[in-house]
C-alpha cells in the first residue's frame, strides 16, 4: 500500500487538471456511499465511504477538534486519511493525506459548478474564512473566472488572513481584507463561504442581482452560513442531494416553507451532463458544497495516475 503525502499530492495536482479530471468523472456513472458523523461542535469524529464503476471504492476517515486552531502553537483542526481501493483486486492500494486532498477537491467541486452557475464578468470575489480550503477558493475561482479584478477576505479573526493577504498581493492580485462583511456582500458577484458558522453569515437581503453564492463549509443540520433569504428566488443547485439534504442551509429553508425540494434544479452531474443550461444576467444562483467521498476518489484516483505517468 502506497503512503501519499500532502506534499506529493500538491506536486502533481494543478486547477485545470483537477477540474477536468472531475467533469469527466461526472459525464459517468453515479457513485453509491453512506457517511456517519459522532460529536458535537466540540470534537467529531468523521467518515465517508464510496463505491464508483469505474474508479473503484474509497474511504475518508476524519478526526475533527475546532480548539486545535486556538492552540499554542496551533494543531490542524482536521486530521484525516483517504483509503482508495482498487476496483479489481478489492485491495486497499493507497492511503492519501485526507486535507489535502480535502483542500483540492472541494475548491474544485464549487468551481466546476460556478463555471457554469456564476457570470463570466464577475469581477469581485468575496471569500468568507481563513483556513486551507477558503484559500483554494480564491485560487480556483481566479483559474476559472480571469475577470475577477479584486478579493474580499473576511473572518472573524482577521489576523489569520495576513499570510494570505500578501500571498495573493506578490502574485499581482487586488486584494483586501473586510471588517464590515454587509457592504462586503452587497458588492460581490461571486460570494463563497468555508467556515464552521452555526448562525447565518450572509444576508439574502443585500446579495446584488446576478450574484452567485457559494456554500462550502456547513456540513451539519445545525451548522448555516446563509439565511433563509439567501435561497428564497435563488437558482439553487447541489452537489449531491442526500449529502446537501443534511446540511443546516438547505435544510433549514425546507423546514421553513422557504423553498421546496423541486426548486433544487440539479446536481453536479446535472451541470456536467445538461449542455443546455442557461443563466441571465440577474438570475441569482445558489450552490451547496456539501462534499462526498466519490468526490475524494476521483481526485485520489487522478493523483495516483499522475503518479504512475
Amino acid at each position: 500500500m502506497q503512503v501519499i503525502s500532502a506534499q506529493k499530492i500538491a506536486a502533481v495536482l494543478d486547477w485545470g487538471g483537477v477540474l477536468e479530471a472531475l467533469r469527466q468523472a461526472h459525464l459517468g456513472a453515479r457513485p453509491a456511499g453512506d457517511s456517519f458523523f459522532v460529536g458535537d461542535e466540540r470534537y467529531g469524529l468523521f467518515s465517508r465511504g464510496v463505491v464508483l464503476p469505474g474508479l473503484g471504492a474509497g474511504l475518508k476517515v476524519c478526526s475533527i477538534c475546532p480548539a486545535n486552531g486556538s492552540a499554542n502553537p496551533p494543531l490542524p483542526t482536521e486530521q484525516a486519511l483517504f483509503l482508495v481501493i482498487d476496483e479489481q483486486s478489492k485491495a486497499i492500494v493507497a492511503a492519501l493525506d485526507g486535507p489535502e486532498i480535502t483542500r483540492w477537491k472541494t475548491a474544485a467541486d464549487s468551481a466546476l459548478a460556478a463555471q457554469r452557475l456564476s457570470r463570466e464578468d464577475s469581477a469581485v470575489l468575496l471569500v468568507l474564512g481563513a483556513g486551507p480550503v477558503a484559500r483554494a477558493l480564491v485560487d480556483a475561482y481566479l483559474h476559472i473566472r480571469p475577470a475577477i479584478r479584486e478579493v474580499l477576505l473576511w473572518n472573524r479573526t482577521p489576523a489569520k488572513l495576513t499570510d494570505t493577504r500578501e500571498a495573493l498581493r506578490r502574485s499581482g492580485v487586488e486584494v483586501s481584507i473586510v471588517d464590515d462583511l454587509d457592504a462586503a456582500v452587497v458588492r460581490a458577484d461571486i460570494i463563497a463561504c468555508a467556515t464552521s458558522s452555526a448562525t447565518p453569515l450572509v444576508r439574502g437581503a443585500l446579495v446584488r442581482p446576478g450574484c452567485h453564492v457559494d456554500l462550502v463549509g456547513g456540513f451539519r443540520p445545525d451548522m448555516r452560513e446563509a439565511d433563509d433569504e439567501v435561497a428564497r428566488g435563488a437558482r439553487i443547485f447541489v452537489d449531491d442531494r442526500d449529502t446537501a439534504a443534511s446540511s443546516g442551509d438547505i435544510q433549514a429553508p425546507l423546514q421553513a416553507g422557504v423553498i421546496t425540494p423541486e426548486q433544487i434544479e440539479g446536481d453536479l452531474y446535472d451541470l456536467c451532463q445538461v449542455s443546455a443550461f442557461s443563466r441571465t444576467a440577474t438570475d441569482r444562483t445558489l450552490y451547496k458544497n456539501a462534499g462526498g467521498a466519490h468526490l475524494d476518489l476521483i481526485v485520489a484516483q487522478y493523483v495516483l495516475a499522475r503518479l504512475r505517468a
